[in-house]
């Protein structure tokens, strides 16, 4: 677990000025060739096809049964010739294996997939200032928050919403840039930055909560990152079965805890009406600056409906649930008020 060492003055600049940092827990999968686009439309949860050059949006790549192997940030680059490239920003843990299994899915396509682990890193800016920040320095900013910009032949500049913004660019590359971003930001811990992406009830997965969840358990339909219009792909009967069937039983949701460490990703949640059995996982947490941690967790609709919820064991420190900014499709809705 991480303890709480972060001083308040980084949360006060991620709320009220910038802050930046290295993200270790991002890699970035480039998909290039003639055939990317149709590549990618077959294989990911979002509309691929409508992803215009310069744009970005919320995917998953879904295991047969429908469960998430692994949460996407996709854009598209400007193509090269005839070809097509798009980057895809991805839990550093789980770049290897999702690269190399869409690569067996290739087969005859134009198509090339890279991980780009080991050459690329990725930087976290955000706050009110950020797009300002980057603008100063590297002389673009995304126009919107689904945008991305190109700086220059080697670094990209992707908004995710909600203040935040990466760029993925050759690691001594990155490397500079976060040296010149830090004169105007203030550099942060990782920590820090999961904090801004819980607050947007965002969900990273990680190697440890891959393969566990339907994207609608993550609110992936509620993010955009599923397009219930366009045809198959992996798991995409099971995907389209929650939303027109309305089986869906488990939900995301942002909760705090009174805890001095944050509790990683896996962690247990546990209801009184459930007694031993636990009847939700932690997605991501982090510190707050008021104290405590906040985390987003997938949790059993009934839980949270009797309530309450506990952290690790039946006796544990008590969840209290804090509303994401967004709402979920009112067909699937958990229902309930805010603790």
């Amino acid at each position: 677990m991480i303890e709480r060492a972060i001083r308040p003055s980084v949360f006060q600049a991620a709320t009220e000025s910038a802050i930046v940092s290295h993200l270790a827990a991002f890699a970035t999968i480039r998909v290039d060739g003639e055939d990317a686009r149709e590549f990618l439309q077959n294989q990911l949860s979002s509309d691929v096809s409508a992803l215009a050059t310069g744009g970005s949006q919320w995917s998953s790549y879904n295991s047969p049964k429908g469960r998430m192997l692994a949460s996407l940030r996709l854009w598209r680059h400007p193509p090269t010739r005839s070809a097509d490239s798009f980057g895809a920003l991805i839990a550093s843990d789980l770049a290897a294996s999702t690269a190399k299994r869409l690569s067996m899915f290739v087969l005859r396509a134009k198509v090339r997939v890279s991980d780009l682990s080991g050459t690329h890193a990725t930087i976290g800016v955000g706050g009110p200032r950020a797009a300002e920040v980057i603008a100063t320095s590297l002389g673009v900013s995304p126009s919107h928050a689904g945008a991305s910009a190109i700086a220059d032949s080697d670094a990209t500049v992707v908004g995710l919403g909600g203040e935040r913004f990466i760029i993925v660019a050759p690691a001594e590359r990155a490397a500079t840039l976060r040296d010149d971003i830090a004169k105007a930001a203030l550099p942060a811990d990782e920590s820090v930055w999961r904090w801004l992406s819980i607050s947007a009830g965002v969900p990273l997965i990680t190697a440890t909560t891959a393969d566990q969840f339907v994207p609608q358990m993550l609110n992936w339909d509620a993010l955009g990152g599923i397009s219930f219009q366009k045809g198959c792909y992996p798991g995409q009967e099971i995907v389209a079965r929650m939303r027109y069937l309305g089986r869906l039983k488990e939900r995301l949701y942002g909760f705090h805890v009174a805890a001095d460490s944050e509790p990683p990703p896996g962690s247990r949640v546990y209801g009184s009406a459930f007694g031993a059995a636990p009847c939700g996982t932690v997605i991501n947490a982090a510190l707050v600056p008021h104290g405590g941690c906040a985390l987003l967790a997938v949790v059993q609709i009934a839980a949270v409906e009797a309530g309450p919820l506990m952290l690790g064991a039946e006796d544990g420190p008590q969840l209290t649930r804090v509303a994401l900014p967004y709402s979920v499709p009112e067909n699937e809705s958990p229902r309930g008020r805010l603790a």
